[in-house]
């Protein structure tokens, strides 16, 4: 059984269709077709239900789907066991969206010059998703805002950075922020998110009771819609925010207990720690670069 077939397998899973997995592995969609019937004819039994233009996991496909993302796992170290350094082979890394613009760059650059043994592999998702896909082997580590309970025994947790909230404005908030809050549509971070808690925490402490016009897990959206000069907003200053918010305005909010902390979570038992701890410095150089500039 030759691996490959498994990650076509996995991808086409993990991106909801044979033409999503086609472009993430970049083979032609025909390609990932075959991969995935030579895999059923092996097994003897279908592998995906498929359903106009998407594609799912059978009942049997999901049982066996843990153990083949170990075998794709392990086949992807075999590189690796060579290298004394231990960083030779794939990491899959999971980012929340403002850390793939703000800080993932600058790291990326450190490892490509630091570690060229290394191929990093990029995975987006929401704070919530990325602490699963850790929990569940899926990836090596992830980018995202630190939970509010406690962690899984298994996993360990290091602080990035932290991220103080501001008011996003297109003007400055002249009369003061909560003026400005009350005085016009409220874009709102959703308090659902695991970053948006805080932004709903603060209006609350200051009794502000806003009807928001509408709720969104996506902060360069919001952004976009406070410079067209749709509402303001409460959003947590990110790595890059000031590329996006040139017709904005940042009115920080003095207390840093509405901050919200970007940590960087992995398995604390990982088969190539090197990895990890050569991810951890190129992130803290990133955080760096991003400072500086």
């Amino acid at each position: 059984m030759d691996s490959r077939y498994l990650q076509s397998l996995i991808a086409t899973i993990e991106h909801g269709s044979i033409a999503e997995a086609a472009r993430h592995e970049n083979l032609t969609a025909a390609a990932i077709s075959q991969r995935i019937q030579a895999l059923e004819r092996e097994l003897g039994f279908a592998l995906l239900s498929r359903i106009a233009h998407s594609a799912k996991p059978t009942e049997a496909c999901l049982r066996l789907l843990s153990r083949a993302r170990h075998i794709v796992r392990e086949v992807s170290l075999l590189a690796g066991d060579i290298d004394c350094e231990g960083l030779t082979g794939s990491i899959r890394i999971g980012a929340i969206s403002t850390a793939m613009t703000g800080l993932l760059p600058a790291a990326l650059r450190h490892l490509t010059q630091h570690a060229p043994g290394l191929r990093p592999g990029i995975v987006p998702g929401t704070s919530r998703a990325l602490y699963q896909a850790v929990l569940d082997d899926e990836i090596d580590a992830a980018i995202l805002v630190a939970p509010e309970f406690e962690l899984a025994r298994n996993l360990s947790a290091k602080n990035l950075k932290s991220e103080p909230l501001v008011l996003l404005s297109h003007t400055a908030p002249d009369a003061g922020i909560h003026a400005m809050l009350t005085s016009g549509p409220y874009i709102r971070y959703d308090p659902a998110s695991w970053g948006g808690r805080f932004a709903e925490k603060y209006l609350k402490d200051q009794h502000l009771d806003i009807n928001a016009l509408c709720d969104l897990d996506a902060l360069e959206t919001i952004v976009m819609l406070v410079a067209d000069k749709v509402g303001v907003s409460l959003v947590p200053h990110w790595s890059g925010i000031e590329r996006l918010a040139q017709d904005c305005v940042l009115t920080p909010i003095p207390d840093t207990v509405y901050a919200r902390q970007l940590i960087l979570l992995s398995k604390i038992q990982h088969p190539r720690p090197s990895m990890l701890d050569q991810l951890w410095l190129a992130l803290q150089r990133g955080h760096l670069d991003a400072y500086l500039s």
